[in-house]
């Protein structure tokens, strides 16, 4: 079965299209109108193996808040929907990647229930034009909407670029691992027989 969705997205704030395929080779192909999160996209792509078209038009004359927390949005229905009954799949990711001097850690299980735990270095300031606030609203958006429970550790890091591009690798190859269909898992990997 193919595990490849289209999303779309309209609200007065923002217009967004995106086509997840999980079982992609990394190919991209990413229109934000944000160039941090355009950037950071297209890295989770390649590192996930995941194939990803989106295209956002948002209200950029006001921020970029809008339209960074929607596209995390569409990203986690892109997701749920993907995955279907999420039948023979492995369920739970983890994965550490280091970017110089930052290291991330990403566990995350994705179990229809959704829990959003950062605990990272990233308060205040920008990445260029990014304001680094909203990452956690990107994946506040992602796991609402793709009912996953995803904890974010970064232990240390100064640079908030490294430190923020380690967390969407760390993600990617934990998202990558978790989608993987494991001829070993009967049903659901759950003892309950549901997720």
């Amino acid at each position: 079965m193919k595990r490849e969705v289209e999303i779309t997205r309209e609200t007065r704030e923002t217009q967004i299209k995106l086509n997840l395929n999980i079982d992609g080779t990394g190919k991209s192909k990413i229109d934000t109108g944000v160039g941090f999160l355009n950037h950071m996209l297209e890295l989770f792509a390649k590192h996930g193996f995941f194939d990803l078209t989106v295209d956002a038009t948002g209200d950029l004359h006001v921020d970029a808040h809008h339209t960074v927390e929607d596209v995390g949005i569409c990203l986690g229905e892109a997701f749920n929907r993907a995955v279907g009954d999420k039948v023979g799949m492995r369920r739970f990711g983890n994965s550490s990647v280091p970017m110089y001097e930052a290291l991330a850690h990403i566990s995350l299980d994705l179990c229809g229930r959704p829990f959003f735990r950062h605990d990272t270095p990233l308060r205040h300031g920008k990445v260029g034009e990014f304001d680094i606030e909203l990452v956690e609203e990107f994946f506040h958006g992602f796991v609402n909407h793709s009912g996953t429970t995803l904890h974010i550790n970064v232990p240390y890091g100064t640079n908030h670029h490294h430190i923020i591009e380690a967390i969407f690798k760390s993600f990617a190859k934990a998202l990558d691992f978790a989608t993987r269909i494991d001829t070993r898992v009967s049903g659901v990997l759950s003892t309950k027989g549901t997720l």
